[in-house]
């Protein structure tokens, strides 16, 4: 098989920190986003840590860090902008050629037990309805 020029070209690096696709992923499951401590908490991060991958992913334009006036006292909500979740539709689809890719050249066996379990060609804008 033939790899395709920008199959790893595709794979953004703003995506593809481990800690940055656990916010991600948490967050575009979220219509209303999410807060400062939970995403802290769901993805086991230091304040340090988070305000990091976040400051990439604003930088980016992928999320959106708003301060949120409560009436005890203000909280950090965050959440995917419209073209955040855009890029990262494209990202998940390139890693999916990239690991399809992968398992073709590899010839991994397509059997319940062995099968890496890939989304053949599944991803579409329906996953961020």
């Amino acid at each position: 098989m033939t790899t395709h020029p920008d199959t790893y070209a595709a794979l953004k690096q703003v995506f593809h920190e481990p800690s940055r696709m656990a916010l991600v992923t948490a967050l575009s499951a979220r219509t209303a986003g999410a807060s400062f401590g939970e995403l802290k908490s769901w993805c086991n991060l230091t304040d340090g840590n988070l305000n990091r991958h976040l400051k990439a992913l604003r930088d980016a334009g992928v999320v959106r860090v708003c301060k949120v006036n409560g009436s005890a006292r203000s909280h950090t909500q965050i959440e995917m902008t419209p073209a955040g979740k855009e890029q990262f539709l494209q990202y998940l689809q390139a890693l999916e050629r990239a690991l399809q890719t992968t398992a073709d050249t590899l010839a991994i066996p397509q059997t319940p037990t062995a099968a890496l379990p890939l989304l053949n060609g599944s991803i579409s804008h329906s996953f961020f309805a």
